[in-house]
């Protein structure tokens, strides 16, 4: 019996930082909860690091909204963050002065960010639903068959 488990995304693309930056900050925040993730992301001393924290309440807010349109039941305290991936954009050719009248080239690097929260599994060990104790059938028919006999 596999469960489905619903992941919600968010993507912000064409920021302008190198995806190598970027990846600094998502190391800090994959696989954890998403309000762990939240307040890494707050204290980081990273340029990317607000974006990366707006993207991850984007994230929420949308799997907030698609379990509510599906009418699914979602426990936004047992989010955590799945994927967060920094991908190489576009990127911008740009011209440096160099000596004697030259131009030197280089490259401004822009990165597309994913980030996908999914909710934890239940682990198998912790009680999710108390089931009521049968009612003692046989117990009573032996008792019957007992005195019967006597």
């Amino acid at each position: 019996m596999a469960v489905e488990i619903n992941e919600y995304r968010a993507e912000a693309k064409f920021q302008r930082v190198s995806p190598q930056k970027a990846r600094l900050v998502l190391d800090l925040i994959k696989g954890r909860g998403v309000q762990e993730a939240l307040e890494t992301a707050a204290f980081t001393k990273k340029r990317i690091a607000p974006v990366i924290h707006k993207l991850l309440v984007s994230a929420v807010d949308n799997a907030k909204y698609v379990s509510g349109e599906r009418g699914l039941d979602l426990d936004v305290d047992n989010l955590y963050v799945k994927q967060a991936i920094a991908n190489d954009g576009p990127r911008m050719k740009r011209i440096r002065p160099a000596p004697m009248g030259r131009a030197f080239r280089y490259q401004r690097r822009l990165t597309h960010i994913i980030l996908s929260v999914a909710e934890r599994a239940a682990k198998a060990g912790l009680v999710t639903k108390v089931e009521e104790p049968k009612p003692a059938k046989k117990i009573a028919a032996t008792k019957n068959k007992a005195s019967k006999k006597a």
